[in-house]
C-alpha cells in the first residue's frame, strides 16, 4: 500500500502543513543569549524572549526540558506539546526578528490540557511584548 500524497497547492505558495515563519534554534549560544534576555513564567512553561534586532524577519524558537521534567519519554512528550503549541500560537502572536525559548515544567507541561497550554503561551508572549512598549 502506498502512502497518501501530500495535498496539492498552487506553485509559488507553501504547503498548508509547513510553518514557514518559524525556525528552530540549534546552537547553544542562541539558547544562552535568550536566557540573558526577558523571561515570563506561566503555570505550564517558562518563556524566554530576545529581540535579535537584525534584518532577518524569521521567528526562531527553541525547546528544552531538564531532567527535573522526568525521564526521556516524559521530556520528549513535553517538548512535542511545546512544539505544537508554538506552531499554533507564534505565527499569530510572535514578533518577527525575535528568538523564543520554551522551557517545560515538571509534570505540568505534559499533563496540562492543550488549549490551556496555548493560552499560557499567549499570556507569556503578551506580557513579554508589553514590556517592550
Amino acid at each position: 500500500m502506498m502512502p497518501p500524497e501530500a495535498p496539492a497547492h498552487e506553485p509559488g505558495t507553501t504547503p498548508p502543513a509547513v510553518s514557514v515563519c518559524l525556525q528552530t534554534l540549534n546552537k547553544r549560544s542562541d539558547f544562552l543569549r535568550a536566557a540573558r534576555a526577558r523571561r515570563q513564567g506561566t503555570r505550564s512553561m517558562m518563556v524566554q524572549a530576545l529581540d535579535r534586532g537584525d534584518e532577518d524577519p524569521a521567528i526562531r524558537v527553541g525547546f528544552t526540558c531538564s531532567k527535573k521534567v522526568g525521564n526521556a519519554v516524559a521530556r520528549n512528550r513535553a517538548k512535542r506539546r511545546l512544539r505544537e503549541a508554538a506552531r499554533a500560537v507564534l505565527p499569530e502572536v510572535g514578533r518577527e526578528g525575535w528568538d523564543y525559548v520554551l522551557i517545560g515544567r515538571a509534570e505540568v507541561t505534559a499533563s496540562r490540557p492543550f488549549e490551556a497550554l496555548k493560552d499560557d503561551l499567549r499570556f507569556a508572549l503578551s506580557r513579554l511584548h508589553e514590556t517592550e512598549k
